[in-house]
């Protein structure tokens, strides 16, 4: 159904931190925008993270980023190559694996949705990359650490990018920036000020302006990369969307896992769909669902239900011009979603009145009982699906040096990361570079291995299907990125290209709310004033002369 590609994703633990620090930091800085996601240890009360009053809703999920922390966080950066032909970018992705402090809440379903994904919480203990939370302490403000890495981001004032991303940003601020503030006007206030390039929510981008069937991060994604493939293969005009990554190779390739995307399942006859997955992006049974829980058919099925409805509405509007009634016709009402992360859900998950169809739909659009193939409940999702694979370990104390050089003339700042001749073990490696690999992302060919027996079919359908609900940090951030420059591309086809004020200027400051019809607006108001937090790290950020311009702005306004 589409092509294949491979993502390299870096794993960053705590031994090799320092070492790429500051390939991350020109990764943030010669970046066109940056995609974030996270991995948390808990979320609280799930009827609190739904309350009906927003000002409830922030206080509930202020005091799940208080109590709890994030295990995982992963960024990517897309660099727009302006001398390429359509919409070219150059892609760093970065996974790094978290160990918070101070002592926190670790909520037993999380754990237990974790390691079913393949986190190694062995792994994050000994390795993870340590902070604290809220104000800073010590020389938090100084050095090499998380909280500083927070502050690179800031500084480098680019469009952030997160896929449902309330519960992010309060995670965000709370773990590597300041005490959360009290009320939810002064922490928008707050956030309007430490990204002003934007915050764009993919979220809302897939419900209001792409307008999918379903709106989580794995379905957006491979949505967004087929009909990407399609554009391309009939010759559309207008913008493509093309990816380029850099190559890893040697004693740096220990860092690195290779994400392969193969190619899309193709339909072959009736199939069992789980229509909670195809909801969702989420099924209570895992690996252990006999229904098929790949997202690529998935979509084929949608899209072979929405020809199916045109062709309805079609019959609906012949039959009324001739004064029938076609009864099948009528239309279909699509549940409000309530979502709070894509994917993961807990016991107490929240479920409206209504039930989903019963879960033995086929691909092919033929209902097995009775609920026509096409509708979808959509309920409410409780936490992130953001599985994260296990880390790899890696040698300590490793030299980084990082070089500028053009990619043949085309302005690319290429990263050259030179090590010292040394390995994990002690064994001797040669001096390695990262170089920039200027293929197409649709020209890397990525082949399936053949399964031999009945028993290794099984066994492989199975892993799929634990790799299709499984998602790491840095690989969830890549999608979340792929779903923006996607849809930054169709803005440019219809003659409203993309700039670095405003990318996809119906979404800009806007954040999904689940349950909501209108989003969340990252503004500050002229009734809420920034937190004193925030003014002190921003002083931090910016120096002292920041706060000053801030307090001359607020007499001129008086």
């Amino acid at each position: 159904m589409t092509s294949s590609m491979i993502v390299p994703v870096i794993d960053v633990q705590n031994d090799n931190f320092k070492e790429l620090w500051p390939a991350m930091v020109l990764a943030i800085k010669t970046a066109s925008f940056i995609a974030l996601d996270t991995e948390l240890s808990g979320l609280g009360s799930r009827k609190a993270l739904l309350a009906e009053c927003i000002e409830d809703r922030y206080k509930a999920i202020c005091n799940a980023a208080r109590t709890r922390s994030i295990l995982s966080l992963g960024f990517a950066c897309f660099k727009k190559l302006e001398n390429k032909d359509d919409d070219t970018y150059l892609v760093q992705v970065y996974n790094l694996t978290l160990l918070c402090s101070e002592e926190y809440v670790i909520e037993p379903q999380s754990v237990q949705f974790l390691v079913q994904h393949g986190f190694d919480f062995n792994k994050q203990y000994a390795e993870g990359v340590p902070y604290l939370k809220g104000n800073d302490k010590g020389g938090d403000s100084n050095g090499i650490n998380m909280r500083m890495l927070f502050v690179e981001l800031l500084r480098a004032r680019k469009p952030l990018v997160l896929h449902n991303g309330l519960i992010d940003m309060v995670f965000l601020y709370q773990c590597f920036y300041a005490h959360l503030p009290d009320k939810l006007g002064t922490f928008t206030a707050d956030l309007s000020q430490m990204f002003p390039a934007g915050i764009y929510d993919t979220k809302y981008a897939t419900e209001y302006e792409l307008r999918f069937a379903a709106s989580y991060l794995e379905y957006a994604y491979k949505k967004c990369k087929l009909d990407n493939m399609k554009s391309l293969e009939v010759g559309g005009n207008g913008h493509h969307l093309f990816l380029e990554f850099c190559k890893y190779s040697g004693h740096l390739s220990s860092y690195v896992d290779f994400r392969p995307c193969l190619a899309g399942s193709s339909l072959e006859g009736p199939l069992n769909v789980c229509q909670r997955f195809s909801a969702y992006g989420w099924c209570p049974n895992g690996s252990q669902c006999p229904l098929s829980h790949d997202t690529d058919l998935i979509i084929q099925h949608d899209e072979k239900n929405q020809v199916e409805k045109k062709k309805k509405r079609k019959r609906k509007r012949k039959n009324s011009s001739q004064g029938n009634v076609d009864i099948e016709g009528a239309s279909e009402n699509k549940q409000v979603h309530m979502e709070l992360k894509d994917g993961e859900q807990g016991p107490d998950q929240l479920i409206p009145d209504s039930k989903p169809p019963p879960a033995t739909e086929q691909v092919d659009g033929t209902p097995v009982q009775g609920s026509e193939s096409g509708e979808k409940m959509v309920t409410e999702k409780v936490e992130e699906g953001n599985g994260v694979a296990e880390p790899q370990a890696v040698s300590a104390d490793q030299e980084i040096k990082t070089d500028k050089e053009k990619v043949e003339g085309n302005g690319v700042a290429e990263q050259e990361i030179k090590t010292d001749k040394e390995k994990v073990e002690g064994n001797g490696v040669a001096e390695q570079e990262i170089k920039t690999d200027k293929e197409k992302v649709e020209g890397n060919d990525v082949s399936e291995p053949l399964a031999t027996s009945d028993a290794a079919k099984k066994e492989k359908s199975k892993r799929k299907k634990l790799e299709g609900g499984s998602h790491r940090a840095g690989f969830d951030a890549f999608m979340t990125g792929y779903i923006f420059s996607y849809a930054a591309t169709l803005t440019e086809r219809v003659g409203e290209p993309p700039c670095s004020e405003s990318w996809l200027p119906e979404c800009l400051n806007k954040v999904y709310l689940s349950g909501k019809s209108v989003p969340m607006h990252i503004v500050k108001s002229t009734f809420s004033k920034s937190s004193k937090a925030h003014m002190h790290k921003m002083d931090i950020v910016w120096g002292k002369s920041f706060s000053s311009s801030v307090a001359s702005k607020a007499e001129g306004t008086v």
